[in-house]
């Protein structure tokens, strides 16, 4: 049975309210993921059945934690079979859309075993496209190319309003030959997910019925997050039975630059006119201070959907305001504020995060920090799924799934080596270019194979045998293992051995060896699907978990530096923001843009990351381009209310109490025991 009354009032109505048109308008640290998931429990307790529950958000993180906190609350039935009994979908927008597509694709004229690719995929495939079409010396950004295709596919030519003329030509050119390269290799981008199950409801009405009766019960998490094919595919699932119940906070509208339409939130009743919505604004995270501070800045937005945060916590600490001469100064000054929480008041760096607008603010912090010697994790880097080794080894098993996927068969033709050069390469992709066909059937061409010297045939012929022969040991039942399997074929071809002759370094050949094992201990997931689906599943959860490096947590003890867009949905007990200078925060571009009201929107997402304290920071110089150019604070700094602010400096000129300055000794002297 779910506890309802563990709920407040709105929770609750949220909770109860299973049927037709709602809005929870959920502000920062009110609770949302739980009211989401004790609203599925009740579902189910009230006779709904779960698989016709569907709960949609945007990151795996959240989806897994959904799916954890459900399985809590409603534990799933067992069949007759002994199996267990479908649950309710929780998923990404992306995982639901390929979960459609896997059953339905081929009346769009794909095989069901499409591959779906990735950023570095998509780039190698714009690279090839332009290295054909490219005057010789021409150089364009394969990757500004890569975002306007994106944004073609989107939002149409008025998505690339700001773009240059030359590069937005040339994102038009290269467009139809890019989509074409995709389908011939029976591959499909991020985009395309989305778009192709939009082609697939306005084009097949049976799969568009289908998934009505299917997903009967829709909610949608962060739906102010959503663009505009999101919310047509939203609308067209829910458009009949009109359960549709979104969960948002239009306060909390930051990705606008990827296309995020704040609209879908705010002109809901335009849709669903008999919506109801409900507002839930207790909040458990910080004190009052924080959210009066919040609430003041946030009022200054005009098209919002009112709502006032309070909480029970307390009216906490006023807000710290510092002014420092140069960015390197305030860097160092709040490294020692961070040492000085540690040592002083037993907080330790975990607790503790640095917030900032750009990723160029983070080197003079990163510089701080090593010189203190003090721990940290940034959130972001390099990839794990970026790295060598792994991406050799998923390109392996994606050709292995779909041998004419060029990209992948392109990649690891040669790695290790086995007598097929670049040039040979370029000759077969010539030849499939030719024919209008993969790499892979250009190979099994005997006339292709023929236009080579005897020992290039051979390697080309062994190479067939090998994909041939490894992806022949897959077609076998349920009870077959992929982690054996992957284990041999790396062992045949020299793989690891290889890997290790390319570093000079032993330890980093042993860190790059264990980041292949364990990736290859995950093969195995769901024991009752044959191993070309467990594998498919695999390769599909990687490449749709885009968000698992950025959203790793610290390990151990050490302080978060992330970005104002990383930081929502995180809390932290310290926070310190830094670098509130205007053209920072706002940005620069949000004067041309017009988006003055979503930095706003950034700053109080900022702000509502702190439980127990929080410092604010503006420099009066910052260095760019080697020189210090003078900085202003910025204009929403006015916006906090004065009796909620303490100006560091005058703070620094107080007495401290006798009681506090004994307690401060005793934990420097344990610090140094």
């Amino acid at each position: 049975m779910v506890d309802l009354y563990s709920l407040n009032p709105q929770q609750r109505q949220a909770v109860e309210t299973i049927r037709g048109p709602v809005l929870i308008l959920a502000g920062a640290g009110t609770g949302k993921t739980r009211v989401i998931t004790f609203r599925i429990a009740h579902m189910v307790e009230r006779g709904i059945a779960p698989s016709n529950i569907l709960a949609v958000t945007f990151t795996n993180k959240a989806a897994r934690e959904m799916r954890e906190r459900v399985g809590k609350l409603v534990p799933r039935a067992k069949k007759k079979d002994g199996k267990k009994s479908d649950g309710p979908t929780i998923s990404t927008f992306h995982s639901l859309c390929a979960r459609i597509l896997r059953e339905h694709i081929e009346v769009l004229g794909y095989k069901k075993n499409f591959t779906i690719y990735d950023e570095s995929e998509q780039l190698g495939a714009v690279k090839k496209i332009l290295s054909n079409i490219s005057a010789k010396g021409e150089n364009t950004d394969p990757r500004a190319i890569l975002s306007l295709i994106s944004r073609f596919k989107n939002a149409g030519s008025k998505a690339a309003a700001f773009a240059e003329p030359s590069v937005r030509a040339m994102a038009e050119h290269v467009l139809k030959r890019y989509e074409s390269a995709l389908h011939a290799c029976n591959a499909i981008d991020f985009d395309d997910l989305l778009l192709l199950v939009l082609k697939l409801f306005t084009e097949h009405q049976h799969v568009l019925t289908a998934c009505r009766e299917k997903y009967r019960y829709v909610m949608v998490d962060e739906y102010q997050d959503t663009n505009a094919a999101q919310f047509k595919l939203v609308h067209l699932l829910c458009e009949q039975h009109r359960n549709l119940c979104v969960v948002g906070d239009d306060d909390q509208s930051i990705y606008g630059w990827r296309g995020a339409e704040i609209s879908n939130l705010l002109d809901l009743e335009k849709y669903f006119g008999e919506v109801k919505v409900i507002k839930l604004e207790q909040n458990y995270r910080s004190t009052n201070v924080i959210l009066q501070a919040a609430n003041a800045v946030i009022k200054n937005n005009l098209q919002r959907r009112g709502k006032q945060l309070w909480s029970e916590n307390g009216q906490g600490n006023k807000i710290i305001l510092e002014e420092f001469e140069s960015d390197e100064i305030e860097a160092r000054t709040i490294v020692e504020e961070i040492e000085a929480a540690r040592l002083l008041r037993r907080i330790p760096w975990e607790q503790q995060a640095i917030l900032f607008r750009t990723n160029l603010q983070a080197r003079p912090l990163e510089m701080a920090l090593r010189a203190a010697k003090v721990r940290y994790n940034l959130i972001g880097g390099q990839s794990y799924f970026d790295r060598r080794e792994v991406r050799d080894f998923l390109a392996y098993l994606k050709m292995f799934i779909n041998p004419h996927d060029d990209t992948s068969l392109l990649r690891i033709a040669n790695v290790p080596a086995r007598g097929l050069s670049d040039v040979t390469m370029e000759r077969l992709l010539a030849a499939s270019h030719e024919r209008s066909c993969s790499v892979y059937a250009a190979m099994r061409h005997t006339d292709v194979q023929e236009s080579f010297q005897a020992r290039t045939r051979d390697s080309i012929l062994e190479f067939l045998q090998f994909i041939d022969h490894t992806r022949a040991q897959l077609e076998t039942d349920s009870s077959f293992m992929l982690k054996p399997w992957a284990e041999k074929f790396l062992d045949e071809i020299g793989y690891i051995a290889d890997l290790r002759r390319s570093e000079k370094n032993v330890e980093t050949a042993d860190n790059r060896v264990r980041n292949l094992t364990e990736l290859v201990d995950d093969l195995d997931g769901d024991p009752s699907l044959v191993p070309t689906e467990r594998l498919q599943d695999f390769l599909e959860d990687l490449t749709l978990d885009s968000d698992r490096e950025d959203e790793k947590e610290a390990q151990g003890d050490a302080v978060t530096l992330i970005t104002m867009h990383s930081c929502k949905g995180l809390e932290f007990p310290h926070v310190y923001v830094v670098g509130l200078e205007d053209g920072l925060l706002p940005h620069s571009r949000s004067k041309v843009e017009g988006t003055l009201d979503e930095e706003r929107r950034l700053f109080y997402v900022a702000i509502t990351r702190a439980m127990q304290t929080l410092m604010l920071s503006y420099c009066l110089g910052r260095k760019k381009y080697g020189q210090t150019m003078p900085c202003h604070p910025s204009p929403f700094l006015k916006e906090l209310p004065q009796e909620l602010v303490e100006n560091a400096a005058a703070r620094s000129k107080q007495p401290v109490a006798a009681a506090s300055g004994k307690s401060m000794f005793a934990a420097m002297r344990d610090a140094l025991e």
